[in-house]
């Protein structure tokens, strides 16, 4: 059975944990200028699709981005948008949804990229720098204590990132804390969701280690979700879907593999195929549900 997890954890240590995970996984982006223009050769494409292809291997990468970019403008059709990203790392996606919100009208007026590890952010900084965007915003923090006032955002996104949380429960609130009334929640939840009374294999937890990727039922999220204030919560099954993009991933990793070694490292390489095979597995056994989740924050009567 998926262990609840205790509504209580110490960041400076989730910091080191995520740290080190993420600093094994891809040792290269912390290189970004060297990595970038590797992937750039690879891919023949400067742009945040082709680089956002390649430095979210493990996630869901510009396919999730554009699911979510779709549901964004299916509420919000031409508004321009204050964004924030619960989670975002080395900042690939925070950067492609700016991009992708501005194509079909409206656009963004600020993103703002919230993530735990300062590393993550550095490098984060140093590529918004580089591509001069004037709208990004990183801010180096907690999830569940953003530093930024009651409803500032009108989207939070969270894309892929569920897992890294130990106390999901309170992101969700904190979430709801940035949003104003009305405001639109959509998290693509790849290997962070579990059936009741399911829980992930011990091959799975090899390659993702519990004390850095924390998995919640589906009762559980709806039941956090519902806590936090959010109506019109909407669960979209995307297994078929997941199930397809990952075995696209590892055709890649098969197929290039030479080329995706000299940008990442022989041994990251591996643990990138071993993270995919198994994440698929887990899928196929239905053993994890990996699901687009979107919720509004209540209007005030």
């Amino acid at each position: 059975m998926v262990t609840p997890v205790p509504d209580r954890h110490d960041g400076t240590e989730q910091t080191r944990v995520q740290h080190r995970y993420h600093r094994e996984l891809f040792p290269a982006l912390h290189d970004w200028e060297r990595t970038e223009a590797a992937i750039v050769e690879f891919t023949g494409e400067s742009g945040p699709k082709g680089l956002l292809g390649l430095d979210q291997m493990g996630h869901f990468g510009p396919q999730g981005c554009d699911l979510v970019t779709q549901l964004v403008r299916e509420t919000f059709p031409v508004d321009v948008l204050t964004v924030g990203e619960l989670g975002s790392g080395f900042g690939g996606a925070l950067r492609y949804l700016a991009d992708a919100l501005a194509q079909d009208g409206g656009g963004v007026a600020r993103m703002y990229g919230i993530d735990l590890v300062p590393e993550h952010c550095a490098v984060s900084r140093r590529i918004t720098a580089a591509q001069d965007r004037s709208e990004v915003t990183e801010i180096c923090a907690d999830a569940t204590e953003v530093p930024l006032p009651d409803g500032a955002l009108d989207v939070v996104i969270v894309t892929g990132s569920m897992p890294h949380f130990p106390r999901p429960g309170a992101v969700l609130r904190e979430a709801a804390r940035l949003l104003r009334p009305g405001g639109l929640l959509v998290v693509t939840e790849e290997v962070s969701l579990a059936p009741p009374g399911r829980a992930p294999s011990a091959a799975f937890h090899e390659v993702h280690p519990p004390d850095v990727f924390f998995v919640t039922s589906l009762p559980d999220r709806l039941r956090q979700l519902r806590e936090a204030g959010f109506t019109e919560v909407v669960h979209r099954d995307l297994r078929e879907w997941a199930v397809a993009l990952l075995a696209d991933r590892l055709k890649v990793v098969r197929l290039f593999h030479g080329s995706v070694v000299r940008i990442y490292g022989t041994e990251p390489v591996d643990l990138i195929r071993r993270t995919l095979t198994t994440a698929r597995e887990e899928y196929l056994a239905g053993r994890l549900l990996p699901a687009l989740l979107t919720a509004r924050l209540a209007e005030v009567s």
